[in-house]
């Protein structure tokens, strides 16, 4: 499920302060068309409530059901049909609250107007945020998504190859063991620790993911000690290191590379 936007604290507090901001302002020109503080402070407060509630209302909307091409429509009538819901209900509980004062319902009455352009203009500003917030959040689960189904692919991939290499280099090395039991017997067991070694070392590697170059090449010759047995004079190797790169961090390759 996707984070709401207002999971974020940032955005959250600028919310909060933009919002307070609009009350304020709202007020202001209230009472600069000579309607009392009081009056103008009720009359901001209500109605910007009830407005809020409708905005976190879009917001937990797109949150779950994100428009995709002619579906804009629906947001659109959306946004038409809460901000005259919120219209309708704030101008009745602006009445109930403040018919005591003078020629307010004549201000009220005035305004239905400005406040339905107003109300509406929020709501899309607030609708429009929502949603590049939205898509921008869906695409990022996508591509993370295809990060994740790409390693686990390469991961397959290389469990499956190790599965097919192991076999052979097993089943090479136990002949060349056998054919020096009888012939050199100290070279077989050495070989059998030898493998012994690389075959534990295998297993271990199985869940590195980096290793140490200088790890990688004990590994490696290890490796190529086994193998000597096996082709005698007709292998030989030269390993060159410099410098500090045994240091360097690599991808283990453990079996697969050398089998």
């Amino acid at each position: 499920m996707t984070a709401s936007i207002m999971s974020i604290t940032r955005f959250r507090i600028i919310f909060i302060f933009c919002w307070v901001e609009l009350m304020f302002n709202q007020a202001l020109v209230l009472h600069l068309f000579n309607l009392p503080w009081s009056a103008s402070i009720i009359d901001s407060l209500i109605s910007n409530s009830i407005l809020l509630l409708a905005g976190l209302l879009i917001m937990n909307t797109l949150r779950y059901y994100m428009p995709r091409g002619q579906q804009f429509i629906n947001i659109f009538v959306l946004c038409v049909l809460l901000t005259i819901l919120w219209l309708l209900l704030s101008r009745w509980l602006l009445h109930i609250s403040l018919k005591h004062y003078t020629d307010y319902s004549e201000i009220l009455r005035h305004s239905l107007t400005i406040r339905f352009s107003l109300g509406f203009l929020l709501l899309g500003c607030i609708t429009m945020i929502s949603i590049l917030w939205f898509n921008q959040q869906e695409q990022k689960e996508k591509d993370s998504r295809k990060t994740d189904a790409e390693k686990l692919a390469r991961e397959a991939e290389l469990f499956k190859l190790r599965q097919q290499l192991q076999p052979h280099f097993l089943f090479n090395s136990l002949n060349s063991i056998n054919a020096l039991i009888g012939t050199r017997p100290a070279e077989a067991r050495k070989m059998v620790q030898q493998l012994s070694d690389f075959l534990r070392g295998t297993i271990k590697k199985e869940d590195t993911q980096w290793v140490t170059l200088g790890e990688e090449l004990q590994y490696l010759q290890l490796y190529l000690e086994i193998e000597k047995v096996r082709f005698g004079n007709r292998l030989t190797t030269v390993v060159d290191c410099k410098g500090n790169a045994s240091d360097l961090k690599m991808p283990s390759f453990a079996f697969t590379a050398y089998c």
